[in-house]
């Protein structure tokens, strides 16, 4: 069992930067693909970036190239969304999950076994 825990959401004015964070515990993390979703209210969860053991490979959602980051301290057992340039359409609960294979797919919600709770980001126009 692998339980992840998100930190670093909060309030921010458009063009503003945040750095979310999930600590994972548990079984070893650096073998796991890991990810940032986000969902806004009444939306679907929407695929942000994931990022495959060892940092072999990171991928991005279109609506967010150039502008997040994502990466992982495995020593840490600790995966960051560093989040720069945001946009009020950026406004959502983000989950950071945990898919145990790494190898196919990461854009999708049921390729991700562990969860976390969420933490929320609101940026204002």
């Amino acid at each position: 069992q692998v339980q992840l825990v998100e930190s670093g959401g909060g309030l921010v004015q458009a063009g503003g930067s945040l750095r979310l964070s999930c600590a994972a515990s548990g079984r070893p993390f650096s073998t796991y693909t890991m990810g940032w979703f986000r969902q806004a209210p009444g939306k679907e969860r929407e695929f942000v970036a994931a990022v495959r053991p060892s940092s072999s490979a990171t991928y991005y959602a279109d609506a967010v190239k150039g502008r997040f980051t994502i990466s992982r301290d495995d020593a840490m057992n600790t995966v960051f969304l560093q989040m720069n340039s945001l946009k009020p359409e950026d406004t959502a609960v983000y989950l950071c999950a945990g898919a145990l294979r790494s190898y196919g797919n990461y854009d999708k919600p049921n390729a991700y076994t562990y969860w976390g709770q969420g933490t929320q980001v609101t940026v204002s126009s």
